[in-house]
């Protein structure tokens, strides 16, 4: 009998075994119900930095796919598999070797995020990042953590090259354009850093003071324009406080504003890092800690027991996570090759770079003509800097640089100034390496100095050339900003007097001076852009950054791009320079306790930074206060020139459609980004002269050709957020729209007019707890 009996209780344990529900897509609630209060916790909680979990949990991204960035945890139990997190935004950054492996896993270094804006083509930003996610497929991995989208509300913050623009219209569209070329692949994102993180400084600590007007309609639009239009699958959470609270543990900005407010039914995971409120931030709305520690199981297990996290709550977030889970290609059992097509990826990063780079600068100099040998400076020029630092930074099968370009294009680069580079260049790098200073794969390599060069040596290298051209370098990463100094923001005198120099040399020849800018970020220019006959921005474009250069520069292609923000004169002609940490060493929160007398005192815009420029971010301030600058947001030369015509803005139910006929005047084909401002009618709540509504890009035009461009604007892209009454609101009145080729550069304009003001609620969430001392420029 007692055999009988366990047998039998043998048999009742293995059907009770067999009759666990394995997840599908179809019963998300069943296996809910039937996770234990420990597996629910798990699950909120990734594997942590490269461990192995124990158990029924399944290795780390370092097992499933070396060099990812984190995982979600198994539950083998249910069906519920690991999924994989991997970094971008410029492409997968995955490990390009294994261990007793033979074979290679590069990925392609794609055009950083402020290049794919700067093209004002939402079509090339989708075809660039539709490749880049077939190599997250193909690569094994679930979710890239991109697009970075933060605004660039000042140019010295480290990952402004990750972000797209200083403006949100542009930023959302972008990132939207971004998304749905990764997530066609059946692939997620993760947009980030959501929100306000807009300094790397004490980026753990640092509190964003912003007003509730200047957070919706400048920090926190372009998310909800991508979460809208896109359907990411998961937003991050940032590190940094928003008006006292961390975003991670904000229930306004993650549960109220993205979930209520915009629809958004994705994952939010933490940016990777731990802190103390796990409890505050699964009550908050955040689904996922990331990279996870047990820690942060136990707190949620032991919160649920003590009646601080509902059943309810814990069960909503273990929901959107199976949610999210089921959607991706591991949970479909997808069978990835590991053997992308990186050689079709090179060569659309190559032909599509041109279009996000920029001419400054030209005086009938390029495309270069009746050129074959080239005095070729500069360490860029050799060692071509494709992406910034930090998490963002690509592991690259290689990276093209301008020399190479150039003699792929049928020129001779000098080769006694090329091999003393070269020269220069690698005893350089042997002496980072061998005092500490460069780089390992996740960071990067720091910037080569510019070389000395005596007025000889040019004088002696010139008759042997027809050209000169110099790569200015520059470039910055996660983890610090920039400084408003010689050697970041403004040239070395070293520099400054080899651009003269050149200059001289050439110009006594009568020959010509090309400046090449290979850059992460805007630089100052007012004081040396008069000096070369061009100024070509390349920005950070790419591994093929060296070749798309030369393509430009020998007239295999016609730059396109436009800036999507604002040169100025000087760096504080910027409002919020005022209210940046441009001034000191990127040092800890420990280090600046010493330096400020203790840690009871706030350090400001270290602990603390108050956004008192408000809504004049950009142009918004340089055109409603009539600031001249270097550069205006939206500018950008062409080998050819368009002319406007026939603008025609007609009302519809919701707004208004405006149309512009462009026509290509000149005699090589060009394509041209057309840009729709809108002045808002007088009365009501203060506003910029302009704000960008919508913009538009031609396909390539031959020469005479034309194309008539269509633009739609809705009444809610015209509102302005009231904080009196909690609302987005459309005033009735006459609004001037004007399209322009760049903000300083109005070429038509029509007029809308609404009869009767529109205003949609909101939620009263987020204010700072005193009020902001912002900058008005009301007259």
């Amino acid at each position: 009998m007692k055999k009988i009996f366990a047998i039998g209780a043998l048999l009742l344990g293995s059907v009770a075994m067999f009759a666990q529900p394995q997840l599908t897509k179809d019963n998300i609630d069943e296996v809910v119900a039937a996770m234990t209060l420990e597996e629910k916790a798990t699950l909120l909680v990734g594997s942590g930095w490269g461990s192995m979990t124990a158990g029924s949990m399944t290795a780390s991204a370092t097992a499933l796919v070396p060099g990812a960035a984190g995982t979600t945890r198994s539950i083998e139990r249910l069906g519920i598999p690991s999924t994989v997190l991997a970094d971008g935004p410029a492409g997968l950054r995955i490990s390009p070797r294994r261990d007793n492996d033979p074979n290679t896993y590069f990925c392609t270094g794609f055009p950083v995020g402020t290049v794919m804006a700067s093209m004002w083509d939402t079509e090339r930003v989708q075809e660039l990042t539709t490749a880049m996610g077939n190599e997250v497929l193909e690569y094994g991995a679930d979710v890239l953590l991109a697009p970075g989208m933060n605004l660039h509300r000042n140019p010295l913050c480290g990952r402004n090259f990750e972000y797209f623009s200083e403006d949100p219209f542009l930023t959302g569209k972008t990132a939207a354009a971004y998304i749905n070329g990764i997530q066609s692949n059946g692939v997620g994102v993760s947009v980030k850093h959501f929100a306000a993180n807009n300094q790397e400084v004490n980026r753990m600590e640092n509190d964003s003071r912003v007003s509730q007007r200047a957070l919706r309609e400048l920090y926190l639009k372009g998310f909800e324009i991508a979460v809208k239009e896109a359907d990411p699958w998961t937003v991050m959470s940032s590190y940094n406080k928003l008006n006292g609270e961390y975003t991670q543990q904000s229930h306004g900005l993650l549960t109220t504003i993205l979930r209520d407010e915009w629809g958004f039914n994705g994952i939010v995971m933490t940016d990777w890092g731990t802190k103390q409120g796990t409890v505050k931030a699964v009550n908050a709305g955040n689904d996922l800690m990331e990279p996870g520690m047990q820690v942060e199981i136990d707190r949620i297990i032991a919160a649920v027991k003590a009646g601080e996290i509902s059943q309810e709550q814990l069960d909503k977030n273990v929901r959107n996570m199976l949610t999210y889970i089921v959607r991706t290609p591991r949970f479909n059992k997808y069978q990835y090759s590991n053997k992308p097509d990186t050689k079709a990826h090179a060569e659309l990063v190559r032909k599509a770079a041109p279009e996000g780079m920029v001419l400054l600068e030209n005086n009938g100099v390029l495309p270069l003509k009746d050129v074959k040998r080239v005095a070729l400076y500069g360490t860029g020029s050799y060692d071509f800097i494709a992406g910034g630092t930090g998490s963002g930074n690509v592991n690259k099968p290689y990276i093209r640089n301008v020399a190479e370009g150039l003699t792929v294009n049928g020129l001779e680069v000098n080769q006694d100034i090329q091999k003393w580079y070269e020269q220069y260049i690698a005893f350089a790098k042997t002496s980072l390496k061998n005092n500490g200073s460069a780089g390992g794969v996740l960071l990067g390599d720091p910037v080569i100095s510019e070389m000395e060069i005596s007025r000889d040596f040019i004088v002696k290298m010139e008759p042997s050339t027809d050209i000169a051209i110099f790569t200015l370098s520059r470039n910055a990463g996660e983890g610090g900003d920039r400084y408003a100094k010689d050697g970041d923001w403004t040239l070395t005198g070293q520099e400054r007097e080899l651009i003269q120099t050149i200059a001289d040399v050439y110009h006594a020849a009568g020959k010509q001076f090309v400046v090449v800018l290979n850059i992460g970020g805007v630089i100052e220019t007012a004081s040396w852009k008069h000096i070369p006959d061009a100024v070509l921005l390349a920005w950070t474009p790419g591994q093929e950054g060296g070749y798309a250069v030369a393509d430009i520069l020998c007239g295999q292609a016609n730059p396109s791009g436009k800036l999507p923000m604002t040169f100025p004169v000087s760096y504080l002609d910027i409002p919020s320079s005022h209210n940046f940490p441009y001034y000191h060493k990127n040092v800890q929160r420990g280090e600046w306790d010493f330096l400020w007398g203790g840690p009871q005192r706030k350090a400001k815009n270290v602990d603390e930074t108050y956004y008192e420029e408000g809504i004049y971010v950009g142009y918004r301030y340089f055109q409603t206060a009539d600031v001249p600058v270097s550069y205006p947001f939206g500018y950008g030369k062409s080998y050819t020139t368009f002319e406007y015509s026939k603008p025609v803005v007609k009302a519809t139910a919701d707004g208004f459609t405006a149309t512009i006929t462009v026509k290509n005047t000149g005699s090589v084909a060009g394509k041209e980004a057309v840009q729709l401002y809108v002045t808002a009618p007088e009365g009501g709540l203060e506003k910029p002269a302009f704000e960008l509504k919508g913009f538009a890009k031609t396909k390539e035009l031959a020469p005479g050709e034309t194309q008539t461009l269509t633009i739609n604007v809705d009444k809610y892209t015209l509102a302005s957020f009231n904080e009196a009454t909690s609302a987005w609101e459309t005033a009735a009145g006459t609004y001037k729209v004007m399209f322009g080729a760049n903000a300083a550069d109005i070429r038509g304009t029509g007029e809308y007019r609404l009869k009767k003001a529109e205003s949609w609620k909101a939620n009263n969430v987020l204010a700072p707890a005193a009020p902001i001392n912002e900058l008005s420029l009301q007259k």
